[in-house]
């Protein structure tokens, strides 16, 4: 189980890190780049974490797998895959050597995400070299944690401006038993309506996308619950690749040359009206927008129903994430103050203040 490529180089990720604290250097952290689109461009020199990587522990009963942060995230998948069990909030890759370290720093969710929970809700504890030049570790692997801040999860969507992580201990759980995708035709407006009817009901329910035409559904759990459940639905037979091709963002939807934005809203709100094209997903809690609209105009529609906006096509806003407000941005200063004091990790990534 444990490759070849195993191996640990965290004593040199602190020097180098301690090297940039004494030059007040900026650290650029990154693995395979995958990500690089997300967030604000940010200066410093690269610190590469692809050469410390490997499985560190791995018992399939406990339910709990101990990896390093430059393990590519396929050869996670793959250990979890020969154990029948996997990562239920399914990350992206959106390239084949993209790692773990940068799947926790992004925190990115696949089409499980409501009905199963987040990344970060998946991470019992990291190792984490700080601004203070030391190598801690926080959290466990075990579900309990103490109190006050949760550092582990705060690492989670980070992308790297709280510090390196070096190490995760992940939650995971057994594959479903059965599965089975569904197509229903409908319009958008339906589709949100019987999804929020739906969501009451105990249906196996575990993704649902509606691309403009059709209602995609997966069902997932017993093999009676899903029989059951696809005859009370009906619908045509949809091929499960669906799903890894909404994720990855290779659906014709993607192709077009318009920004990308990602909207995150309020359970049951109504279809939006914007100009572009919309792709709903997570039964209407995420929604993709291929539109040429100013960024202000978009945040202004998705704030007045409650939700907030994200820019997927790099470089086009100097704010891709949802502005802060003043009490809440305080909060994102002060954390970075006790844990990256002279601001040399991915400095602006996120926020320019940050």
């Amino acid at each position: 189980m444990h490759g070849s490529a195993e191996m640990d180089d965290s004593t040199s990720l602190l020097e180098q890190v301690n090297q940039a604290l004494e030059s007040a250097t900026p650290l650029r952290i990154q693995g395979a780049n995958s990500k690089a689109f997300l967030g604000r461009v940010t200066a410093g020199e690269i610190l590469d974490t692809r050469s410390h990587r490997g499985i560190v522990t791995y018992d399939p009963t406990e339910l709990v797998i101990t990896v390093r942060c430059g393990t590519p995230l396929a050869e996670l998948k793959q250990v979890l895959d020969a154990a029948q069990q996997m990562l239920p909030c399914e990350p992206p890759a959106f390239a084949d050597d993209a790692t773990v370290g940068g799947m926790i720093a992004c925190g990115l969710s696949g089409p499980r995400r409501p009905w199963s929970g987040s990344v970060r809700d998946f991470v019992l504890g990291t190792r984490v070299i700080t601004g203070l030049g030391k190598h801690l570790r926080f959290g466990g692997e075990v579900m309990k944690n103490v109190a006050g801040y949760d550092l582990s999860r705060l690492m989670a969507g980070s992308y790297g401006t709280l510090g390196l992580i070096t190490e995760v201990s992940l939650k995971v759980l057994p594959k479903p038993r059965q599965a089975l995708s569904i197509s229903l035709e409908m319009n958008a407006e339906r589709a949100l309506l019987r999804l929020a009817e739906w969501g009451q009901q105990p249906l196996p329910i575990s993704a649902a996308c509606h691309d403009g035409l059709h209602l995609h559904l997966r069902l997932e759990g017993g093999e009676g619950s899903v029989a059951a459940a696809h005859d009370r639905l009906g619908g045509e037979r949809l091929d499960a690749a669906y799903w890894a091709d909404l994720n990855e963002q290779r659906l014709s939807f993607f192709d077009e040359d318009q920004p990308l934005w990602r909207l995150s809203l309020p359970g049951n709100t109504p279809r939006l009206s914007l100009p572009g094209r919309q792709l709903i997903d997570w039964a209407g809690a995420q929604r993709w927008l291929k539109s040429d609209a100013e960024a202000s105009f978009i945040r202004q529609v998705v704030e007045e129903v409650g939700g907030h906006v994200t820019c997927y096509s790099h470089g086009l806003s100097d704010s891709p994430f949802q502005p802060l407000p003043e009490a809440l941005m305080r909060y994102h200063r002060n954390l970075k103050q006790q844990l990256d004091p002279q601001g040399i990790f991915n400095p602006g990534r996120l926020y320019a203040e940050l």
